[in-house]
């Protein structure tokens, strides 16, 4: 008996044929629904590229996320094989889609640093990872806590002159100031002077103290923010 075709085109609403797995990882997709961005042919197969639609993106696995987060893939849209879908009615909007995004964002953005990441996230969660003053002062009111002052630190990063300078160690005293653009800003002493430095150049000279880890994970916040 032969197959019965369906014409696809770019835009229209497609859902995954049941026992479909992710060419990925291997999970299940059965009734994913989303919208065809490509159609193209790979190894002389038709294939369709899929940007998912918002029921689908919110009843993702966080995990699913979480693995193409750190792993480079993208969990908004995906490319099967024309034989892997079927025609289906649009369920939701692209608007519908676009805030579905948005707000997945806001859990998952950091878990693309690995394991730094998932700390990271912990501290940012539910804040939009556009908003940078707010990114700010939650890392503000997250160390606040986190730290211990003062603590010894190396100047590891930035451009300094005169006073202090790269390899320098300086006594930090405090948090004293949160921008949108250098981050936290400390307070430190350095040969019993008062200076105030950006956080993200300074370096926690006992790696094993409970500073260590809150500093870096923020330093590692910081360069890939």
């Amino acid at each position: 008996m032969e197959k019965k075709s369906h014409k696809l085109n770019i835009g229209d609403s497609v859902v995954v044929k049941s026992g479909t797995k992710d060419p990925d990882t291997g999970g299940s997709l059965n009734g994913w629904q989303g919208r065809i961005t490509e159609l193209e042919e790979y190894d002389g197969q038709p294939t369709v590229g899929i940007a998912w639609d918002s029921i689908t993106l919110k009843n993702m696995p966080i995990s699913m996320i979480k693995d193409c987060e750190e792993k480079g893939l993208s969990w908004q849209a995906m490319g099967l094989g024309v034989e892997d879908v079927l025609p289906a009615t649009a369920r939701d909007t692209e608007d519908d889609v676009e805030d579905a995004i948005e707000e997945i964002g806001k859990h998952s953005t950091w878990f693309c640093l690995g394991d730094e990441g998932e700390r990271v996230q912990k501290v940012l969660d539910g804040i939009d990872p556009h908003d940078q003053m707010a990114l700010v002062e939650a890392w503000e009111t997250h160390l606040e806590k986190k730290l211990k002052f003062p603590f010894e630190a190396e100047v590891a990063e930035g451009e300094y002159r005169r006073h202090v300078r790269l390899g320098d160690r300086v006594k930090v005293t405090g948090i004293c100031e949160a921008d949108d653009h250098y981050g936290l800003l400390v307070s430190v002493l350095h040969n019993r002077e008062p200076f105030v430095l950006p956080l993200c150049d300074l370096e926690p000279t006992e790696k094993r103290s409970a500073n260590y880890q809150p500093v870096r994970d923020y330093v590692v916040w910081f360069a890939n923010r």
